[in-house]
């Protein structure tokens, strides 16, 4: 269990050595906490194990992880038994989001973080990351749709130009 941590905390501290990249988990991680749970001696030892596998699935790099890590996650939100555990569950909800491309859920998941801290930075590095998600997505969405627009117009003149290159003929 011990080497698992390990490679949690060092995918972890890549947030805090200034990368906005967020970590990734591998599938041996998440077995490791997986039997972490199944090994758990009382309900705080299973919950704590809980929390770890959530955040290892939704760091994963396999999708099913990740939507996973999601169910769990949204199960156990009402169960929350203080605001930092709440906190927390929403903030792993926001990078399961993230990690999916579902930005808008994820952008209101993190402002309901920040309304119980505001100043929590590892939530607002996310919330940095989505805005800028949706900025690009939304930048891409724009000059998809003035090609087309381009493309049509393209088209349209072509047609007139010949229609009334035809007509001129006769």
């Amino acid at each position: 269990m011990d080497s698992h941590v390990g490679k949690l905390i060092d995918s972890v501290g890549s947030i805090f050595r200034g990368s906005d990249i967020l970590p990734r988990c591998d599938r041996d991680i998440i077995a490791g906490f997986e039997s972490e749970v199944a090994e758990a001696k009382n309900e705080e030892q299973k919950n704590e194990s809980l929390m770890r596998l959530s955040w290892a699935l939704v760091h994963s790099r396999q999708p099913e992880d990740v939507n996973r890590g999601i169910g769990m996650l949204e199960a156990s939100l009402d169960r929350s038994s203080s605001p930092e555990q709440a906190r927390e569950k929403l903030y792993l909800l926001a990078v399961g989001r993230y990690r999916t491309g579902d930005y808008t859920r994820s952008r209101q998941l993190l402002e309901r973080c920040l309304e119980i801290q505001h100043d929590w930075r590892q939530a607002m590095t996310l919330q940095r990351l989505v805005e800028e998600k949706i900025r690009r997505d939304g930048m891409i969405g724009m000059a998809i749709i003035t090609g087309a627009f381009g493309v049509v117009g393209l088209v349209a003149g072509g047609i007139i130009a010949a229609a009334s290159s035809s007509s001129r003929r006769r």
